[in-house]
């Protein structure tokens, strides 16, 4: 019917007609499609609202908005009621779900009908998004359909931390309209903590004068080296309250958080009597967690919270404010007269599981949130305020995983799931760190986010009603741009958005991807950046060690064509993939997925066959347990590793050296060994520090043939994979002993972890 209706139209007019389509991102719960033909938009259509319904108005204009980006259609927006060639929107549906909505559509016009506003505005969404790929001039036409869609989580969230880099009002104001874009419906603000404080507060202007400055920042993760350059700033009272505004027309409301007791030091820094210590405190420019806290013993700690609390309160309207709670050293507590008094005064050393220290924190956690209950509203805090005792009313996010949402929902407090393994938006989204911004490591991707399942198997049914909603955080520290922002959260808000709106069984990731592909056509025409990993060529490579060989099969996420070269060319020019390539030499591979006549990004990757690549090898000593490849063969399979170190590609040594001995069969004339080093500072990994080449004809009598000292400093600067080289005169050998020496103590310019051991990982034996 829909084939016949397309030839219609296109009959009536030379203009291309594009048919919406109702798979979109979220899915709608339910879809029922009606032979009633379809309405076509013109010039004359009208967008009529309720009057009386406060805010429709508002989605009035944000439709006809989304339809001129969209089509080019400028369409009058009226209160005048019309029965044809009319755009309705309402909200006198009946559903007991917030946000719900019905789409009503057939020949003569569009019906959306909110449970309320905020459902007609999501109701708007699915019109829009039912759009992408639609181009500006053509005709369009919305197939008659009824579609009654609402949320399965009523707290649907997003997180972004502006302490420690700040972004401009305008940035934050395009991530809002990016989250409701995708149905989200709280944004977690992160406004406060060790490296800049960024909201005015008139009573203590300290903070922003002070606190909101670092003198400098530090070079890539915690190197010891520093910028030199000055940076800071803050958003004044105004622009809240204008951001906040921004954020309510579009049915979000902003969760501000001001974290307490720890991530301090911006605070300290302007208020150093509020410390244990007393300072001089300095805004900090390095990463990581600190054990300057403001202290628990000091009453006037509470004062100042009261005041600061309450001018958040007077900017922010949400029903919840943020405490934080999370990552408080207690160091300074332990030695604190002043803190341990109150300890005494409380009655907090106990004999069980927790420390006085901890019932210290929730003492103080729990002080805050009376006062803030005081104020008609709750408390959030991260999931280290269950340790010591939770504050009664308190909403838990549990983010070093779901056991702490577990314990939360157990003792019948709300819950929002926001584990790091599956929504810390700061982590890379490839294992290949060539296709990504330098950043924190870790490796979220967006299959891995659209796996999670909210509602963990230890709660029994009763108690997963207290998991309200599913979180996404990212954290700032290698963010710097709102081009990379935006990168960080795109497509990955997608995944995540229809994680808070299905239920688990009606989630499909092969489904899911053509529709999210079809989304970032809107992402295209609004400038969004966005990861396009989900585009790209892969490769899966089987190393055949009999017949000296690999095999290697080529995927896209949604089987697209690819075409292929092996001899550096073009692969636009080469040749259609059809069945997996079998390798026998030196060769580089370049692939391509074309998709309707578009090209993303090219695959490339050199596999090197050498002298060493698929011969036996034996290790003197064994790998680390916790970072080993399933098979030593790694290091011989002629593919050098460009992916993370704990992708499974190395073979990591912790304390002891890589000393490796490779049998390449028969004498053969060699010069030179090869391999690759990851590097990777803050994680304790780094290059070897001296290099040894033995070779015999009989694997007992070795005779070396070079040693080099490795003495430059590492520099996570220059990217995180290295190799060393050693080259010597031609010599014969069948036995090549290759000794890579592991750093046994990190130099005193690595804060935190100097004199421990270090980390080498190591991947693909390269001789020549």
């Amino acid at each position: 019917m829909l084939l016949c209706l397309f030839c219609m139209l296109l009959g009536c007019s030379n203009r291309t007609t594009t048919m919406a389509d109702y798979d979109i991102v979220p899915l709608p719960q339910e879809i029922a499609r009606k032979d009633a033909g379809a309405f076509v938009p013109n010039e004359q259509t009208k967008i009529c609202y309720d009057p009386n319904c406060e805010g429709q108005k508002k989605n009035a204009q944000f439709l006809a908005l989304y339809l001129n980006q969209l089509t080019g259609l400028n369409l009058e927006i009226t209160e005048k009621k019309q029965s044809k060639n009319v755009i309705l929107l309402k909200n006198d549906f009946r559903h007991s779900t917030a946000e719900a909505y019905r789409l009503t559509v057939d020949a003569k016009s569009i019906v959306i009908d909110g449970a309320d506003v905020a459902g007609t505005f999501r109701g708007i969404q699915t019109v829009r998004k039912s759009l992408a790929g639609t181009k500006t001039g053509d005709r369009i036409a919305f197939p008659a359909v009824e579609i009654t869609d609402y949320p399965r989580f009523a707290y649907r969230g997003t997180h972004l931390d502006v302490s420690r880099h700040l972004f401009s009002t305008d940035d934050v104001k395009t991530v809002i309209d990016m989250l409701a874009l995708h149905n989200i419906n709280y944004f977690h603000w992160h406004i406060t903590d060790d490296q800049g404080w960024r909201i005015e507060i008139k009573s203590r202007p300290k903070l922003t004068t002070i606190g909101s400055m670092r003198r400098q920042t530090v070079i890539g993760k915690n190197t010891g080296e520093f910028d030199g350059i000055p940076y800071g700033g803050y958003y004044t009272q105004e622009e809240v309250k204008d951001i906040v505004r921004y954020a309510q027309d579009r049915y979000i409301t902003i969760i501000p958080e001001v974290d307490l007791p720890g991530h301090a030091v911006a605070t300290l820094a302007a208020y150093p009597e509020l410390g244990c210590t007393g300072g001089p405190y300095e805004v900090e420019g390095q990463w990581g967690i600190f054990e300057d806290v403001l202290c628990a013993g000091n009453e006037d700690i509470f004062t100042f919270l009261e005041d600061v609390y309450s001018e958040i309160m007077a900017l922010f309207p949400s029903e919840y404010i943020n405490v934080g709670g999370d990552e408080c050293p207690k160091t300074r507590w332990k030695t604190c007269p002043k803190c341990q008094a109150k300890i005494k005064e409380l009655g907090l050393e106990k004999d069980d599981h927790h420390t006085a220290e901890e019932y210290l924190q929730s003492y103080v956690i729990q002080r805050m949130e009376r006062f803030i209950n005081s104020k008609g509203r709750r408390v959030i805090g991260w999931d280290e305020i269950l340790e010591g005792g939770i504050a009664p009313d308190a909403t838990v996010l549990s983010w070093r995983g779901i056991e702490g949402g577990i314990e939360a929902a157990q003792q019948h407090h709300d819950v929002i799931m926001a584990p790091t393994s599956y929504f810390y938006f700061d982590y890379y989204q490839s294992q290949d760190h060539r296709l990504e911004p330098f950043g924190i490591g870790g490796y979220v991707p967006v299959e891995k986010v659209y796996s999670f399942d909210p509602l963990p198997e230890e709660l029994t049914a009763d108690e997963h009603r207290y998991v309200i909603g599913v979180q996404a955080n990212l954290w700032t520290e290698y963010v710097t741009t709102a081009a990379h922002l935006q990168y960080m959260y795109l497509p990955r808000l997608a995944a995540l958005c229809e994680v808070q709106w299905l239920e688990q069984e009606r989630r499909d990731y092969r489904h899911f991807l053509p529709r999210v592909m079809k989304l970032t056509k809107i992402y295209d025409l609004l400038g969004y950046r966005y990861a396009e990993h989900i585009f790209d060529v892969t490769a899966t490579v089987e190393s055949d060690f009999e017949a000296r060989e690999m095999e290697i099969t080529l995927h896209t996420q949604d089987d697209a064509r690819i075409y292929y070269s092996l001899d550096g060319g073009n692969p636009v020019d080469g040749i259609l993939y059809e069945q997996p390539l079998r390798i026998g030499q030196t060769t580089t591979l370049k692939a391509v997925a074309v998709r309707d006549g578009e090209i993303r990004r090219v695959f490339e990757q050199t596999y090197n066959i050498n002298k060493a690549t698929f011969k036996n090898i034996a290790l003197k000593d064994a790998p680390s347990t916790n970072y080993v490849s399933e098979q030593t063969t790694v290091l011989v399979d002629g593919i050098q590793s460009t992916k993370a170190y704990n992708s499974g590609e190395w073979l990591g040594f912790y304390g002891n050296d890589l000393d490796v001995t490779v049998d390449l069969g028969e004498s053969t004339e060699i010069s030179e060994v090869k391999a690759g080093n990851y590097i990777s500072l803050c994680d304790a990994i780094f290059p070897a520090t001296k290099v040894q080449v033995y070779v015999s004809e009989d694997n007992e009598t070795f005779t070396e043939v070079y040693s080099a000292q490795m003495t430059d400093r590492p520099s996570e600067r220059n990217g995180n994979l290295t190799a060393f080289a050693a080259s010597f005169n031609p010599v014969h050998a069948r036995y090549v002993r290759i000794v890579s020496e592991t750093v046994k103590a990190i130099p005193d310019w690595m804060d935190g972890q100097a004199g421990r051991p270090a980390f080498q990982f190591v991947d693909e034996l390269v001789i020549n």
